[in-house]
């Protein structure tokens, strides 16, 4: 029997390996102490009337959830083309600001002719109509244009192609409309007052943003589980090449995925008029890359965990700055929202790397 003999270089990746292993623990750990102690303190503080009240943390927690229904319905279109192609399509965000700011044209045109005020719901639909067919136009020519010829190439070169496209179209769109924010007109004021739902107190606008995501999630899992053209959608995501010796036309299916991805744009971006208004050439960015962490939190690839990735990190965004950063005694913790956000996309990656529903991937993004 011969003997294994450890070379130098393997002995010295073994103590790289074992030191970077040992960093993460600490890390980890370290993380868990500061949370905890946070939370403890914050209790401790709740308990004694001396933060915030409980009304004040229930309307955090409500609007939470809505910034986050948001954020699930542009997730569903990183999630589902990565799902198919593989690569994450960073210009994504970019396809939600098309429809942000086509609506907002739609908005001040029906505004000026008086519907958004006596008219409100059908120049609703006119407004949401508008941003649907252009975040989906705007996906089909990102598919068609950008990725489709890349497809046989390194899966790095459609990821840095989608990095171009994203600032193509900020560009594109910068000089179309300028650099200047725009806002939509003031929603009435049956739309925007406080209803009492089962005790909560919640805007008319942050109830209609959390059914419309619950009901598109629910339209969009009944279609790619019942019909069809959802079956071939799983297919071509599971082996594109043993689709296509079933007879599934790729290339359509492909489109298809890009479509519905922007339709859930679409609809995200009437979910920001009605929660925030303001609207420009960059209104995508951030948002798009909320978006990308909360399909990494809830699972790349997984439909119900990039919805529920994304009400998670939309109420963790919400609460955290008042449950963990304020208490810890960090000043101004209310402008630090961003960094809760992408702290959580840290902390998953270090527990659960898969995300918390786990990957949903093809064969050949399989290890």
């Amino acid at each position: 029997m011969s003997a294994t003999v450890a070379t130098p270089e393997k002995a010295k990746q073994s103590r790289s390996s074992t030191w970077i292993d040992t960093f993460l623990k600490v890390f980890r750990l370290a993380a868990i102490a500061i949370i905890a102690f946070g939370l403890i303190r914050f209790v401790i503080l709740f308990v004694n009337d001396e933060t915030i009240s409980g009304a004040q943390l229930m309307d955090l927690v409500m609007a939470g959830l809505a910034q986050g229904a948001m954020y699930g319905l542009i997730a569903l279109g990183y999630s589902m083309v990565y799902g198919v192609l593989g690569f994450i399509n960073f210009a994504h965000g970019e396809v939600f600001m098309a429809g942000a700011i086509t609506g907002f044209v739609v908005a001040d045109a029906t505004a000026r002719v008086g519907m958004w005020e006596n008219q409100f719901l059908l120049a609703l639909v006119l407004v949401m109509a508008a941003a649907i067919s252009t975040s989906t136009l705007t996906a089909v020519l990102l598919e068609r244009i950008a990725y489709r010829p890349l497809r046989g190439a390194p899966r790095l070169v459609p990821l840095i192609t989608s990095i171009g496209a994203s600032f193509f179209l900020q560009n594109l769109v910068l000089g179309m409309v300028g650099p200047a924010s725009r806002s939509y007109p003031q929603a009435p004021e049956w739309m925007t007052k406080s209803r009492d739902v089962f005790g909560l107190a919640l805007s008319g606008s942050r109830i209609t943003v959390i059914v419309l995501a619950l009901v598109s999630m629910f339209v969009l899992k009944r279609f790619v589980e019942d019909t069809k053209t959802g079956r071939a959608m799983r297919a071509v995501a599971e082996d594109k090449e043993i689709a296509a010796l079933m007879g599934i036309d790729v290339d359509k299916t492909i489109r298809l995925v890009f479509i519905v991805g922007g339709i859930m744009a679409g609809i995200a971006a009437i979910a920001w008029a009605l929660l925030f208004r303001q609207v420009s050439y960059f209104v995508g960015f951030i948002p798009g890359i909320k978006a990308f962490t909360a399909a990494v939190v809830g699972g790349i690839g997984n439909l119900g965990g990039a919805m529920v990735g994304g009400l998670f990190l939309g109420t963790v965004e919400s609460v955290g700055p008042q449950t963990i950063l304020d208490p810890l005694g960090i000043p101004a913790a209310s402008q630090l929202r961003n960094l809760i956000a992408f702290g959580v996309l840290v902390l998953v990656l270090l527990f659960k790397p898969a995300g918390l529903f786990g990957e949903l991937l093809g064969s050949e993004d399989r290890a």
